[in-house]
């Protein structure tokens, strides 16, 4: 019943900055956490940030520093400001929402690639 969509990936040269967006619609009663995923090529999936519903964050600690996750309740989105991007940063990024009824919702994913 809800759909998530995920924009603002691409094509950056090293030190490069793409800030990612996720919009949520459908049938949203509220949303609980937020966050990013990553996963690249022969590699498992791994969470990059989340973002808490009265706005705490983790990140992981290769990001930490470089990403920024933030959320805009609002709009039902949440955002990845990604700086300093570095070649292992290059994965399909994938948003997920927990709704507070405890569904979990998964983005299709949007592809970030960092050249050397």
């Amino acid at each position: 019943q809800v759909q998530l969509v995920e924009s603002g990936g691409g094509l950056v040269q090293a030190g490069g900055s793409l800030r990612l967006s996720c919009r949520a619609s459908g049938s949203i009663f509220g949303i609980n956490t937020m966050g990013w995923y990553r996963q690249a090529p022969g590699k498992q999936r791994e969470l990059v940030a989340t973002i808490y519903r009265a706005g705490a964050t983790n990140y992981l600690d290769s990001v930490k520093g470089r990403f920024t996750i933030s959320r805009d309740n609002a709009k039902n989105t949440v955002y990845l400001q990604m700086n300093s991007l570095k070649p292992d940063d290059t994965a399909v990024y994938y948003c997920k929402i927990s709704l507070i009824t405890r569904d979990d919702y998964w983005g299709r994913g949007t592809q970030v690639t960092v050249s050397s």
